[in-house]
Formats: C-alpha cells, sequence, structure tokens
C-alpha cells in the first residue's frame, strides 16, 4: 500500500507537459493546406516542431500558466492527503508491537481506506487537467497551423514536415530549413498576446531536435514509510 509518494509524482508529472505532448500527437492541418497551389521553381522544404511551436506561443504559456493556477488548489489537497497518510504509517511503524491485533487491522483499513481516496483524487484531477489543457491546446494548434501555412507560402515553401514527432522520418535537416521560432514570432505577433512572467524561451532546436514544452506544476513529495 506504498502508493502515496507514487501517486502525487503521478500527477506532478502529469498536469502539464504530458497533456500538451498528447495533444499534439496529431497536429492539426490548416484549411486548404492540400489544394494550395505550389510555387513555380524547385521544391523548397521546411521542419517544424510543431508542439513545442504551440507551446511556447505567447498564448499556449498563458493557457498553461491558467490552467496551473486553477488547479494548485487541488494540488494541494492532494499534498495534504498524502502527507496524512505517511503520517498514519509513520504511526503505526513507531508503535510496531504495541498494536494489539484488532488496532493493527483497524488502522491498516484506514490507512488502505484513504489511499484509495488519495488515488481517485489524483485521476480526476489527472483526467480534468488534461481534458482542460487538450481542449485548450487543439484550439491553440488550429491557428498556429494556420499562420504556419500562411509564413510557408509567403516565404516559397513548398512542404512543411513536423520534425518534432516520435516517428518523424527526418533523420537530419540543417538548421536554415527549421521555421519553428520564426512561426512562433509570427504568430505572435498575429495574436497581440503578451509575453508571459517567467515564460521559458521559444524553441531553439535543429531539425531533428524536439523543443521540451514548459515545465509541468510540481507537487511536493512526501517520503514514503514502509509498512508493517
Amino acid at each position: 500500500m506504498k502508493r502515496s509518494l507514487s501517486l502525487v509524482c503521478m500527477l506532478a508529472s502529469t498536469l502539464g507537459a504530458t497533456a500538451l505532448a498528447q495533444t499534439a500527437a496529431q497536429p492539426p492541418s490548416a484549411p486548404g493546406v492540400a489544394t494550395a497551389p505550389a510555387p513555380a521553381g524547385p521544391t523548397k522544404i521546411a521542419v517544424i516542431q510543431f508542439e513545442g511551436v504551440v507551446a511556447q506561443t505567447n498564448e499556449g504559456q498563458r493557457a498553461f500558466a491558467e490552467l496551473n493556477t486553477k488547479y494548485q488548489p487541488k494540488q494541494q489537497q492532494i499534498k495534504q492527503q498524502s502527507d496524512e497518510v505517511d503520517s498514519l504509517k509513520k504511526d503505526m511503524q513507531t508503535a510496531g508491537d504495541k498494536l494489539s491485533e484488532a488496532e493493527r487491522a483497524s488502522r491498516l483499513r484506514t490507512i488502505d481506506e484513504k489511499e484509495k481516496s488519495l488515488q481517485r483524487n489524483v485521476e480526476d484531477a489527472r483526467n480534468d487537467f488534461s481534458g482542460e489543457m487538450n481542449e485548450k491546446f487543439s484550439t491553440i494548434a488550429q491557428k498556429v497551423a494556420g499562420v504556419m501555412q500562411q509564413y510557408a507560402q509567403k516565404n516559397g515553401y513548398t512542404l512543411v514536415l513536423d520534425a518534432g514527432q516520435q516517428q518523424s522520418p527526418i533523420l537530419w535537416a540543417s538548421e536554415a530549413t527549421n521555421i519553428s521560432e520564426a512561426v512562433v514570432q509570427a504568430y505572435n505577433a498575429q495574436s497581440g498576446v503578451p509575453p508571459q512572467p517567467n515564460a521559458t524561451a521559444a524553441p531553439k532546436t535543429g531539425g531533428t531536435t524536439t523543443h521540451t514544452p514548459a515545465a509541468a506544476p510540481r507537487t511536493p513529495a512526501t517520503t514514503p514509510h514502509t509498512q508493517h
């Protein structure tokens, strides 16, 4: 039943980058991309870390910061529950052989019930956060795809490849072909959303490097105690 630490860590890791990465697994296509007329001349290819671009736009940073703030009370509640479970385990461990079989069984039932409640709260918070983050990310991604298309057409690119996907066929690409930063800047200028305080830097990656999205909100970890 020593699960309180793993549950809290799971919440912290889920509320943030993982949600972003899962949503961006299938970046949306801007309307009309497939039918856009190809410019005359040789093929000009660009690469982009689409997931990183969406996450690093000012609007993406703002959306994540808003959700982080919204779910801080829930994270604190889960932290308190985890601390309570650990305290009960420590008390039982300290009591040791002084406990009767009936008292030991009663304490074990209490710990088990509280751990199950903790797990349910973690699952609920994770699902709620992921759902809201996915919705916000998808909305921004649709708009970023449109800006990406405009930038590509304006600069004569005939093909844009997503170098940020785990299954990307791109093994290497020149930094000169990477339009990630340019699209972030173009989107920020068009959206009018100001930079967020303490926001991470825009992606500065090569053609085959995936930029890491903003860090997940951290829930303080607790030290689990071995149950007897």
